[in-house]
């Protein structure tokens, strides 16, 4: 999980970095908003099969973690769209 999240972490540091050097980043920032969301759905359902029960209890940040990761798949676009941006822009669509 924690090579997951770093490599989620780099590809939205080159699309923020390229969006700060005044460069194109649309293909970047696409690629990063649907990484990331992938990766958080990944990690907070491992995350809540780690803590069992206890995922799923509102004690814990997990559950919190587990219940946002859905804002971030369908927030900004979803998944299915991101793909078909990013294919538009790699010129494969």
């Amino acid at each position: 999980m924690a090579m997951e999240i770093e490599c989620a972490r780099l590809l939205l540091y080159r699309a923020c970095w390229l969006r700060d050097k005044n460069k194109p980043f649309t293909k970047e920032a696409a690629m990063a908003k649907l990484y990331c969301s992938e990766v958080m759905h990944r990690v907070a359902n491992h995350a809540v099969q780690l803590h069992g029960g206890y995922g799923l209890m509102k004690e814990y940040d997990v559950e919190r973690f587990y219940r946002d990761q859905k804002l971030l798949e369908i927030g900004e676009g979803t998944s299915e769209i991101l793909r078909i941006v990013i294919a538009r822009l790699i010129g494969a669509f």
